[in-house]
């Protein structure tokens, strides 16, 4: 039995870490595609995008974000039984949930994209990407279903690799859409006064990509599904339940499993299109022209937040990986290794976080102008301003996953809606009062992430009692992302006179992480163990140690 209870446990782990690789080369690609797209539109263009974007993501809350995690959850507790046939019903009751749900925002945000675009969002002209958009809410809603059927089942290789199919056919097609249609909107301009509208057709192009990726990821799974179907009707033969669940049951069920993970997600998602809906409503009374504006939210959506977002994406896939080993722990009652566990996830989040925040602060026009083509002297400005908001974020993030692993599923939602109010009224404030335009939302970034972080860190001390260390977690690494950033602005400095500027970039970078890995290990940031557990560790281990980068520890 303990043998049998390893190897499920095992089991476990590598389908978490290959759904946890796909999601980091997902965002990776996601981050990528999107420097090309953003240097196709322009900032106004991407300032259409973005606002559509956001509208899009609010309308997926309501059709999709919750079904994946619902419909696993329920399907598994099935088959964990042998109810075979009950988990079938649970995947057909969803996908009729998913088809009508979907299908009803879907009308609803086409027919009304105008009026969300022009009288909510004060950008009426992302409304052409808006009407793109539409047809995915439907698409991503049934793909949620059999992404979760597939995880209840106990695999989670149809979803990564779906994830991973989706992503790329969404780069592709973004970016030739967005080439595209931008020169289509050049020639309308000619039938039409109205300047901005190659920006706006071009936006819509981008868009184009997330339903195309979506409908193959779908069209993929659909394929396996109908591979698998056999292998599931023998099992439905050998079904084991003592009865069939009535479909009433099945839906009531349903919504109770989805409204907390529809509210829990709903507390991030929404705050980046509460503050595009007020940044473009005041500064427009305030008398920005709506182009003016969409080009200023376009700066902080395409150039600002992809940048930040990079970091961010492999503290989400540390939080995530973290969840089942923080619930083993609990299962055990082993205090000791949870705070281990937590300690251990929160260093390695710092230890991306802390070098990223400093390498945004030392050299950001630099950074941005190795991306983006054009000026980008007001985007260097909000990445040296927000630059922290990587570390309170990542650890955010973090916090987040623990106390979800912890059994409080709750409390990161009721921080998030603390921090939410606090932000809002920041952000109202900087923008009505003080008038900082775009800067508001950097800073009212660094106020939600920061009030999430000291949220996060007294609960953690309330339901686990841990005290997070500070030396190893905190100084040691800023003190070597300090020294890092130092060596990475003479090396640009000196370079950028004989060589290219942005080779001098390149090679500053490369020579800055190599600096930064030499100071961890010279202060002891990372410990024999820690270094064992990174993937090739003991490869790396014996490196550092033929270097002399690491002291070789004898019994």
């Amino acid at each position: 039995m303990n043998g049998e209870q390893k190897k499920n446990n095992s089991s476990f782990l590598v389908q978490g870490a290959i759904l946890a690789a796909a999601g980091i080369i997902t965002r990776l690609i996601g981050i990528a595609y999107r420097i090309p797209v953003n240097n196709i539109l322009g900032d106004e263009g991407q300032g259409f995008y973005g606002c559509a974007y956001s509208i899009y993501n609010i309308a997926l809350l309501l059709t999709s974000y919750s079904l994946p995690l619902a419909v696993s959850k329920l399907v598994s507790a099935r088959i964990a039984k042998g109810e075979h046939k009950n988990a079938m019903r649970i995947f057909k009751s969803a996908l009729l949930f998913a088809l009508l749900v979907g299908t009803l925002v879907g009308v609803i945000v086409f027919v009304f994209s105008d009026f969300i675009a022009g009288n909510i969002m004060s950008l009426r002209l992302s409304a052409y990407a808006l009407r793109v958009l539409a047809p995915g809410l439907l698409i991503v809603a049934v793909m949620g279903v059999v992404r979760g059927f597939f995880q209840g089942m106990g695999t989670m290789v149809p979803t990564a690799l779906s994830q991973i199919l989706e992503q790329i056919v969404n780069a592709i097609v973004s970016i030739i859409g967005a080439s595209y249609l931008l020169q289509m909107g050049k020639k309308a301009i000619e039938s039409k006064n109205e300047p901005s509208l190659p920006f706006a057709y071009g936006a819509a192009g981008g868009t184009l990509g997330t339903v195309s990726g979506a409908l193959f990821g779908l069209i993929f799974l659909v394929v396996l599904l109908k591979l698998f179907y056999p292998k599931l009707q023998k099992r439905m033969l050998r079904d084991a339940a003592h009865r069939v669940e009535p479909y009433r049951e099945i839906y009531t069920v349903l919504l109770l499993t989805i409204a907390p993970v529809i509210l829990s997600t709903a507390i991030y998602n929404i705050n980046d299109t509460i503050d595009q809906g007020i940044f473009s409503n005041v500064v427009i009374s305030q008398g920005y022209t709506e182009k003016r504006a969409a080009e200023l939210l376009g700066m902080f959506t395409g150039k600002y937040n992809t940048l930040i977002h990079i970091p961010l994406a492999v503290a989400n896939s540390l939080g995530a990986s973290l969840i089942p080993s923080i619930t083993g722990a609990v299962a055990t009652g082993d205090r000791k290794a949870i705070h281990s566990k937590i300690q251990l996830v929160i260093r390695f989040a710092m230890l991306i976080a802390i070098p990223s925040c400093i390498a945004f602060m030392a050299i950001p026009n630099q950074i941005l102008s190795l991306l983006y083509v054009g000026n980008v002297d007001i985007p260097a400005k909000l990445l040296r301003i927000g630059a922290i908001t990587v570390v309170f974020y990542c650890l955010s993030t973090v916090t987040n996953s623990i106390l979800q692993g912890l059994n409080h599923m709750s409390t990161p939602v009721k921080h998030g809606a603390i921090s939410l109010g606090v932000h809002l009224v920041a952000v109202v404030i900087m923008l009505v009062g003080f008038k900082w335009n775009i800067y508001s939302l950097v800073v009212g970034n660094i106020v939600f992430s920061l009030c999430m972080c000291i949220l996060n860190g007294r609960a953690l001390r309330r339901y686990s009692k841990y005290r997070q260390e500070v030396k190893k977690t905190f100084l040691l690494p800023f003190g070597a992302a300090a020294v890092m950033g130092i060596v990475l602005v003479i090396v640009y400095f000196a370079t950028a006179i004989v060589i290219p500027k942005k080779l001098a970039t390149v090679l500053g970078i490369f020579i800055a992480i190599c600096v930064y890995a030499v100071c961890l290990l010279k202060f002891g940031a990372l410990t024999t163990d820690e270094i064992v557990a990174l993937p090739k560790g003991r490869t790396l281990l014996r490196l550092f140690q033929r270097l002399r980068l690491i002291r070789v520890e004898t019994e």
